[in-house]
């Protein structure tokens, strides 16, 4: 358990009758600034020059001549300073405890006054024993803790007689039940260790016994113990002319971003069972009760010790202890350090690396060895050596440099009572605390403190040094606390998140089990592993903050967190996928986003092999095959087609899926809703009209159709159909053939289209069938055959070369449409006329449809459009005598110059612009979406997308496209001449 302040240990040494302070002062350094000591001297000479201001002005005038503020004191009240120098200190300091406690019996307006003149007293007696070498560091932070305590126990009497006196409580109490029986303050950090600095914030956790408070009929406890709290915190904080006597930080409760300031035992006792952290642990090492009911806080700490101190740890609790040290950057120890501007607390070999190295080997050992348990640092470092797991030497050298580090921070605040640990940038300002702790060269001091702080830093590496490192190599990711790290939010601003106090707070409110993810002690202990991953593998995208942003989405939808966080750190490179993809491809993202056991589907072997259209087809008709109606067919296929367009798309963003094969694939997709979703929306239209005798076939045209397919592509489709009797009716409501099969479009549309609580498939559009969009949207066999003898125009039997039927009622007659197709194309045609008519169409599109910059792919010249409409040109040119017939692009341009049917270097130069525009347009449809323009994403996008183009850099990325495109050009050129 906590030492009790008031022991022995931490009392000055006995002195004799007649000695006083004035008598034992020795000067701390040189006098730094003589004008302004003489001036305070002048000052004093006004009123009785004392004998004891005689005999100790010599090691005076180096403390005034340092320390605006303590001489500010001096100046506030003259007499003070005599007094105290002519006292005892010892005396003294138990005096202003005396007086500090009579302050119990006064009210809240009363009590604030005296509280902050006892401060300042008690101020300017510790600074001047600590400088003047009568107190020593225990002596010197006992001081300081006692008076603490005693403000606190003050400061809550005073205010419980207010709440007595406005008729909120009903008695106050007595003894150890405090002014308000169940209402205790638990001092924490250094003030419940009995470590308080100089200008110290005291750390406190306020809690209450609902039952045990004595309150009127009409009180409520929570309302009654914040509102408490908030008065002794007014009593404390508020700075008034007098200033103010200690800031009061209550942020080491339970999840103080969603508990009031008063949390009840119950609801803490759960928190702690429940979702406490390591690092709440090591804090609760030196909690200790401070003010209040001491029964019940005594109980209270009683009932924590099994949480603190644990008996049994396994691996996985001993390396998250390990944590709190390994988030914290190791730096090389021959690194340069400058004592200018350091911070002593929480800088590299600072304060907290002592603090850290003793707690989290409390934490591991403490549980089994009670003797290791001490809230004090330098007690629980020697204990640690004692029982053998520190060396001695190790050992000693922390404890000099935790006595030096915690006397030079003393003397930083002693400047001007302001609650920093960092050593003043300017040369000026460090001289000062210079003089202070003894030291006349600035060199000198600043060559101390770099040994100090390298020392302990070196010491502070050797712990846990075979462990995994929990920082980055820009620098400590340090998410325990309260507080938001100083030096982690610089690591986060070096990694380019432009917020980092979010990222930073998110990731807190993580470990605070705020997610499904990290409600369990094991998911917590795996998070503490995955952050630093997680933060390097958002930095590797190029854009962390998108990458960050949609990982929480992704993380907050998680039902539980431990089986995929465990996944993650078995399989890193995984992770680093699933990052860049949530960075670049906000439509994969979506889908694990909306369902994140897709992801489970990435550990399948076959997951990065070519999709075997056949398997799915299956697992798909059985599906659809137990749906429960339409609808539910409509979902069965949305979420088949959502993995399965999430795993090409994956294959893709990693490089391990070509244009082509991607292309295939998405097109394979899309045939499969069509036949799965084409025999629903039938029947729909038999269930509708009833049965009708005829044929209808689905034709798929544009990418579809050529099997080019991207992850944004819309369906172009066109309906055949050919009825057995044309003067035929619906058996149900007498639909003639145009009707039903018009029926059976819409509902098939509407099934490929249309969202649900899965999302949505296509984009679908019917308008290249003959006549367009002033048609029916089903077209009979005969008006298909009538139309392209004659009406149809060049772009129509263009559009006609990528056709190719998806899916039919009937074999038969899904030979009979693609004969019909072919027919269609191999009729005899004008080649001038077809040459002219391609390129007024491609000059046209170019007045009215410019690209949109030069990496919109298919517009540009030299484009997909060009080398599109110069394939499709050169096959309707040559149907007639017997030419190839290829709706796949690169296959038909391949088709062609196997049949001589065009100049081989054109079709060569054709062929590889097509490759490598196909190959880029994959990637940014996947990631960015349409009318995007990567030269604006981050360089890691760009480097990827150089990868996908066989390109070095992203500038010889841009080299090559402009030299294809150019080629590409020529040869569309060329061939649309004659």
């Amino acid at each position: 358990m906590a030492r009790d302040p008031r022991s022995a240990r931490y009392r000055v040494i006995a002195w004799g009758p007649n000695l006083t302070l004035a008598d034992h002062l020795q000067p701390c350094g040189p006098v730094l600034d003589a004008k302004a000591a003489e001036r305070l001297r002048g000052l004093l000479a006004e009123r009785p020059w004392t004998p004891a201001l005689v005999t100790a002005w010599p090691a005076l005038a180096p403390v005034f001549g340092a320390s605006p503020y303590l001489a500010s004191l001096v100046r506030r009240d003259p007499e003070r300073l005599a007094d105290l120098l002519a006292a005892d200190p010892d005396e003294r300091l138990e005096t202003i405890l005396a007086r500090t406690a009579a302050v119990a019996d006064l009210l809240p307006e009363a009590a604030a006054a005296p509280l902050r003149i006892l401060k300042q007293e008690l101020h300017l007696l510790t600074a001047l024993a600590d400088l003047g070498g009568v107190w020593d560091l225990d002596q010197v932070t006992g001081a300081l803790t006692r008076f603490a305590d005693a403000a606190v126990q003050s400061a809550l009497a005073s205010a419980a007689r207010g709440e007595l006196a406005a008729g909120r409580l009903t008695r106050l109490g007595e003894g150890d039940e405090g002014p308000v029986p169940g209402w205790f303050c638990i001092a924490m950090g250094k003030q419940g260790a009995v470590e308080l600095n100089y200008s110290s914030d005291i750390d406190v956790s306020v809690f209450f016994e609902p039952d045990a408070l004595p309150l009127a009929p009409d009180v409520e406890p929570q309302a009654f113990a914040v509102r408490l709290t908030q008065r002794v915190c007014e009593l404390m904080q508020a700075r008034t002319a007098d200033g103010y006597v200690f800031r009061m930080d209550l942020r080491l409760r339970p999840d103080p971003a969603s508990t009031p300031l008063a949390v009840a035992v119950p609801a803490a006792l759960e928190y702690y069972e429940s979702v406490g952290q390591n690092w709440e642990r090591a804090a609760f090492i030196k909690a200790r009760p401070c003010a209040g009911d001491l029964t019940a806080a005594r109980d209270f700490l009683r009932e924590l010790q099994p949480y603190i101190w644990r008996k049994h740890l396994d691996f996985a609790a001993i390396a998250d202890i390990h944590s709190i040290k390994r988030q914290i950057h190791a730096h090389k120890v021959d690194e340069r350090v400058s004592a200018a501007g350091v911070d002593l607390k929480l800088g590299r070999g600072g304060i907290r690396e002592i603090e850290f190295y003793v707690q989290t080997q409390q934490l591991i050992l403490g549980g089994r060895h009670p003797e290791l348990r001490s809230n004090r640092t330098l007690d629980a470092l020697q204990a640690l050596a004692a029982a053998g797991h520190v060396a001695p030497d190790t050992a000693a050298e922390l404890t000099a440099a935790y006595r030096r580090l915690r006397c030079v921070e003393h003397r930083v605040q002693m400047l001007d009572d302001e609650q920093t640990h960092r050593l003043p940038e300017a040369d000026v300002d460090r001289r000062r605390v210079a003089a202070l702790c003894g030291h006349a060269p600035l060199r000198s001091f600043d060559a101390e403190i770099t040994r100090t702080l390298k020392a302990v830093n070196a010491r502070y590496g050797e712990l846990f040094a075979e462990e995994e490192a929990l920082s980055s190599r820009f620098g400590s990711l340090v998410f325990t606390g309260v507080d938001d790290d100083a030096e982690t939010l610089a690591t986060l601003a070096r990694m380019g998140f432009p917020n980092p106090a979010r990222v930073s707070q998110t990731i807190r409110a993580w470990h605070h089990g705020r997610v499904p993810a990290t409600r369990t002690e094991r998911g917590r202990e795996l998070f503490t592993r995955l952050a630093p991953r997680l933060l390097e593998a958002a930095h590797a995208t190029g854009a962390p903050e998108t990458a960050f942003n949609r990982f929480c989405d992704f993380f907050a939808g998680l039902s539980g967190g431990v089986q995929l966080q465990s996944l993650f750190l078995a399989q890193p490179k995984l992770f680093e996928l699933v990052v860049q993809v949530l960075a670049f491809a906000p439509h994969l993202a979506a889908t694990l986003g909306r369902r994140p056991e897709a992801i489970d589907a990435m550990l399948d072997p076959d997951f990065f092999s070519e999709i075997e259209i056949a398997l799915e087809r299956a697992d798909m008709e059985r599906a659809v095959a137990g749906a429960d109606g339409f609808e539910a067919a409509m979902d069965v296929v949305r979420r088949v087609h959502r993995d399965q367009a999430f795993r090409v798309g994956v294959q893709v963003m990693s490089g391990t899926a070509s244009a082509e094969l991607a292309g295939r694939a998405f097109a394979d997709l899309a045939d499969l809703c069509i036949e799965a979703l084409a025999p629903a929306a039938l029947a729909e239209a038999v269930r509708l009209g009833g049965a009708f005798p005829g044929d209808v076939a689905i034709v798929a045209l544009g990418k579809c159709g050529s099997r080019e397919m991207s992850a944004t592509s819309d369906l172009d489709l066109m309906t055949l159909y050919r009825a057995s009797d044309p003067a035929a009716g619906s058996a149900l409501k007498g639909w003639d053939a145009s009707t039903f099969y018009g029926r059976f479009t819409q509902r098939l549309i509407a099934a490929l289209s249309s969202p649900t609580a899965e999302g949505q498939l296509y984009a679908v559009d019917m308008q290249l069938r003959p006549s367009g969009t002033k048609g029916p949207v089903a077209v009979s066999f005969a008006a298909f055959e009538h139309y392209y003898q004659g009406e149809a125009e060049t772009w129509e039997l263009l559009a006609l070369t990528r056709a190719r039927v998806v899916w039919a009622t009937s074999a038969g007659f899904a030979t009979d449409a693609e004969a019909a197709v072919e027919a269609a194309l191999r009729r005899p045609r004008d080649r001038r006329g077809t040459a002219r008519d391609v390129r007024e169409m491609r000059e046209l599109m170019e007045r009215e449809r410019p690209p949109k910059g030069e990496w919109d792919l298919k517009l540009t010249p030299g484009g997909l459009v060009d080398i599109e409409f110069a394939a499709q040109f050169l096959q309707i040119a040559h149907a007639a005598e017997g030419g190839p017939l290829e709706p796949n692009t690169a296959q038909a341009l391949a088709a062609l110059a196997r049949a001589d049917l065009a100049p081989a270097a054109a079709v060569t130069a054709l062929s590889e612009a097509w490759r490598l525009q196909q190959d880029l347009t994959q990637l940014l449809k996947v990631a960015l979406g349409d009318g995007a323009d990567p030269a604006g994403e981050p360089k890691a996008f760009q480097a990827l997308l150089a990868r996908a183009g066989e390109a070095r850099t992203f500038k010889a990325l841009r080299a090559r496209l402009d030299k294809v495109q150019t080629a590409a050009r020529g040869a569309y050129a060329a061939m649309l001449k004659s």
